[in-house]
């Protein structure tokens, strides 16, 4: 199975909770563990302005080319603005579209970096710069790549950006399981939207999943995109939900081996996650990446 990665999907933001860091750790805990060699990691190339207006407005992106967001901006994106972070983020959508390319020609594929699902065509929020997930889904329909695409969205908050910019587009079922009362408090609506009450532990986060995967799933997509967010681990700085590290594997499971079934090519991205000691945020996203690979064969 092949991954995809640069270092350049790093950007020096300061003393922040996002941990701009995990993307390099989890890379060397997946070559160090065996689960992956140096050969299987891919090296994206950025996204092309011309992929990124299938979402994003030219005003926003030259906002963000000539470094004009103002006070406001900066403040509902939660994140410090510098160029280097906009490198980091046009060049991890690139990494995304890779992963697309890369599982409709092989089974799966996995960015290691990627799930930007809070930025909205004209603005960014919670972290989130730029839709990568959006835009690879974009250009796979635009190149004929996929008639029909499925979004399967499990990090722990609602996918706002992505159900906005694919309200009213058929062809892209999208599907977001999330704690209810979290961020964002405004939750536009996709085609299946899951919010799990406070302090949801394993059972019931599992039992939820399997009883709504298969309607999804069912929208016979021709490519699917995972956010497989680590965000809903129990010691989470952000959450409020209370799934193990043995529950996120087995979430994992169930979403990589229901497409596997159905023969969907698959595109996953690690999305969220902010435990208080990133080894145990990256711990969960490399198990992520090792249920890929042996569900992948």
């Amino acid at each position: 199975m092949k991954a995809v990665y640069s270092q350049g999907y790093f950007a020096d933001i300061g003393e922040h909770v996002f941990p701009m860091a995990k993307y390099r750790l989890v890379r060397d805990a997946l070559i160090e563990g065996g689960i992956l060699r140096d050969e299987d990691f891919l090296q994206p190339s950025p996204a092309s302005y011309e992929d990124l207006l299938l979402v994003h407005t030219e005003e926003y992106l030259g906002k963000l080319k000539e470094g004009n967001l103002d006070v406001s901006e900066q403040m509902i994106l939660e994140l410090p603005f510098t160029a280097e972070l906009f490198s980091a983020n046009i060049l991890m959508t690139g990494g995304t579209i890779a992963a697309s390319e890369t599982a409709l020609r092989e089974g799966i594929s996995v960015n290691i970096g990627g799930g930007f699902h809070h930025a909205f065509p004209d603005h960014g929020e919670g972290f989130c710069m730029l839709n990568d997930v959006a835009v690879a889904v974009k250009k796979a329909l635009k190149e004929d790549r996929a008639g029909k695409v499925l979004i399967i969205d499990c990090d722990l908050h609602h996918g706002n950006g992505t159900a906005f910019i694919f309200a009213e587009e058929k062809n892209v079922f999208t599907f977001s399981m999330h704690q209810e009362n979290n961020y964002p408090f405004h939750k536009p609506p996709g085609d299946m939207d899951i919010g799990l009450r406070d302090f949801a532990r394993d059972g019931e986060y599992l039992r939820t999943l399997g009883g709504n995967l298969g309607e999804c799933i069912d929208f016979g997509p021709e490519l699917a995109f995972y956010l497989a967010g680590a965000d809903i681990y129990e010691h989470d700085r952000l959450g409020g939900l209370k799934i193990t590290a043995g529950g996120i594997a087995k979430r994992d499971e169930m979403v990589i081996g229901a497409l596997r079934d159905k023969k969907i090519p698959a595109a996953v991205v690690l999305a969220g996650g902010y435990a208080a000691c990133t080894g145990q945020t990256c711990g969960i996203h490399c198990r992520t990446v090792e249920i890929c690979k042996g569900i992948a064969g």
